[in-house]
């Protein structure tokens, strides 16, 4: 099963009809404006189910955003197939532009996690084993965490 590709005014800030900083939105806010499935990711720093993510097999031309703020956090250019189960990505826009890591030592592992910078979103995490000749970096990102905006 496929999870569904999220559009922007479909869900986050934007459904909130309200001027606000995205760190101010209290949890109950973020709770009835996004999916139960986006929320537990996003919000309850969860994962997807692997091999199930609507952007995992996808390869259009443009650019992946933050769905819940809107924050662009990665080109397509920087996609590729890395097997895993979810989106990669070997860099994020502007060097980690929008993008926060923190040291997670959960579940017994040491990784380190990426959140969105604006709203503080959990997106996923990143590894040092993406592709040598570009960083070296693989950005392995939940697809429900996501919106693309196809370039023209």
């Amino acid at each position: 099963m496929t999870t569904k590709k999220f559009r922007m005014e479909d869900v986050g800030l934007s459904k909130l009809k309200v001027e606000k900083n995205p760190k101010d939105v209290k949890q109950t806010e973020w709770k009835s404006v996004l999916p139960n499935e986006v929320y537990r990711v996003a919000r309850e720093s969860g994962t997807e189910t692997p091999h199930t993510g609507g952007f995992n097999d996808h390869f259009e031309k443009g650019r992946y955003v933050c769905l819940c703020c809107g924050s662009e956090l990665f080109n397509s250019d920087a996609k590729f197939w890395a097997g895993c189960g979810w989106p990669a990505f070997s860099e994020s826009v502007g060097q980690d532009a929008n993008i926060v890591r923190i040291v997670d030592r959960s579940h017994g592992m040491h990784r380190t996690e990426v959140r969105c910078k604006t709203c503080d979103a959990h997106l996923g995490h990143v590894f040092n084993d993406g592709p040598k000749e570009t960083t070296g970096e693989r950005y392995c990102i939940n697809s429900v965490c996501m919106a693309f905006e196809k370039k023209d």
